[in-house]
């Protein structure tokens, strides 16, 4: 399993780690991405089979995190030579790229820091006859908003001429990637562009990770090992208020039978000890 986090989402990352203890099986091992200021303080949540990860031993070294002056010093952002200035929600998307050459597992379940586990899950589910669960929304890539500029400049990094654009959506949490096919898709940009990876995907601030691995598996392997499936583990809370405890129940009591955990994007401000007793609760 794998998790990019950072310092501010520390409780929210804290309290997933306990419910993945509690709740997940079929897993051998739990990566936490994290910038090398916000190493001491997630090295609490460490233990046998949870490690946490320094991008610096993850992404290139000309790739340099600074404070911002423009947040007056209170956000980080990612200078270099090579790519456009990144944000730290670009630069956990590179880690969570990057992580398939570090780690040693065949199969990488990549879960947000801000989900919490509620009933019992196995890691076999993405397995299915031989072959990985490739979450894939079909004819579902939304109209609005970043999307189609996200899945333009997958196809770009990837050498897709046609579609431009494709109309499925890859974009969720609690899904798995083949790290071998990580490494491919790589592999692939490097080569088409005579770059390193990240120097081509950075040098938009406009991409999405899953897009990317998606597109690949499906456009360049031609879906190869892979199944679809369209079913979310998590129900996540992506937009809204903070909500209230009755609010709260009732997202959760509307969760499927097949979703298993619930995700509450931290920067909607639902107060994490709310999460946490409330959760407990159920």
């Amino acid at each position: 399993m794998v998790t990019a986090s950072y310092a501010p989402d520390f409780e929210r990352c804290r309290l997933l780690c306990e419910t993945v203890d509690r709740h997940v099986t079929g897993m051998s091992h739990h990566y936490l991405l994290v910038e090398r200021n916000d190493v001491a303080l997630f090295r609490q949540l460490e233990t046998k089979s949870r490690t946490v990860v320094d991008e610096r031993d993850l992404l290139p070294s000309w790739l340099h995190a600074v404070n911002d002056p423009a947040s007056l010093f209170r956000r980080r952002i990612w200078l270099s030579w090579k790519t456009m200035p990144l944000r730290g929600w670009h630069v956990q998307q590179l880690r969570r790229i990057a992580i398939a050459a570090h780690a040693a597992e065949d199969i990488l379940v990549y879960c947000d820091s801000d989900v919490v586990f509620l009933k019992p899950f196995d890691c076999a589910a993405f397995r299915s006859d031989g072959r990985l669960r490739l979450f894939r929304r079909d004819n579902a890539l939304p109209g609005t908003g970043d999307h189609e500029t996200w899945s333009r400049n997958a196809g770009a990094v990837l050498g897709i001429e046609y579609p431009a654009v494709s109309p499925h959506d890859y974009i969720s949490t609690l899904i798995a990637w083949s790290r071998q096919d990580v490494q491919a898709m790589c592999a692939q940009i490097e080569r088409l562009h005579g770059r390193n990876w990240v120097e081509v995907v950075g040098s938009s601030r406009k991409f999405s990770e899953c897009l990317i691995y998606g597109r690949f598996v499906d456009e360049v392997l031609g879906g190869a090992s892979h199944f679809h499936a369209a079913e979310e583990f998590c129900r996540v809370h992506w937009t809204g208020s903070a909500m209230s405890d009755d609010e709260f129940r009732r997202f959760v009591a509307g969760m499927s039978p097949h979703q298993v955990a619930i995700g509450m994007q931290s920067f909607i401000g639902t107060d994490v000890d709310r999460i946490r007793r409330l959760t407990q609760a159920e």
